[in-house]
């Protein structure tokens, strides 16, 4: 019995789906996202990195993860779903508020208002319905049935992973266009707001 990935060209044809199904999902609009654009536009691309990759890691794990029986226990138990989505929104509304309520980047430098960290990215994503919707089609439908679990549970979750970050890192570059029309402290304002608002709003989607 193979250890790992069987290499045919099925299972080609079955990867190259799957990293297509990432790319799709991981370039539409959605709470990650939104948060790269506002923080790419406060705070830049390299202070923006941490938030980059912690959304990675957090994605790799929560991945693996559901590959190795989690996915299943969050089926089983509706009551899981529920608190998930009330957990997530809670705290995505708290995420739209500092992104509503940032001043302006020339402010923000003082000290008053800093990018997520990587562990708060990461950790964001066991909160994020998008990312467990993700997930879960992700080894639902693409992982092979043979070869050991955890092998192929690692390398789908990690080819993945390296999908991802191209396709965030769009969204973050967005925003580090958008700073350079913004001219006033004003229009700081109002662009936060914004944000804040588009954040917030993935809740209603999430409580659906």
């Amino acid at each position: 019995m193979q250890s790992g990935w069987n290499w045919t060209p099925d299972s080609l044809l079955l990867l190259g789906a799957a990293m297509m199904y990432m790319v799709s999902m991981t370039l539409t609009p959605g709470p990650n996202n939104i948060m790269l654009t506002a923080s790419g536009a406060n705070y830049g691309f390299r202070r923006t990195l941490p938030h980059l990759l912690g959304i990675v890691m957090g994605c790799l794990v929560l991945f693996t993860l559901l590959a190795l029986g989690l996915g299943k226990m969050f089926e089983q138990f509706p009551l899981l779903q529920t608190g998930l989505k009330i957990l997530g929104s809670l705290y995505l509304l708290w995420l739209a508020w500092k992104i509503a309520t940032a001043p302006p980047p020339v402010i923000s430098l003082e000290g008053k208002s800093r990018p997520l960290t990587w562990w708060q990215a990461a950790a964001f994503q066991f909160a994020n319905p998008k990312a467990w919707v993700m997930g879960i089609t992700l080894m639902a439908g693409f992982l092979p049935s043979q070869g050991e679990l955890i092998i192929n549970a690692l390398l789908l979750a990690g080819l993945s992973a390296l999908v991802v970050l191209p396709c965030i890192s769009l969204w973050a570059g967005l925003g580090t266009a958008v700073s350079r029309l913004l001219k006033s402290e004003h229009q700081w304002r109002w662009f936060n707001r914004g944000m804040g608002a588009m954040t917030a709003a993935c809740v209603v989607i999430i409580l659906q």
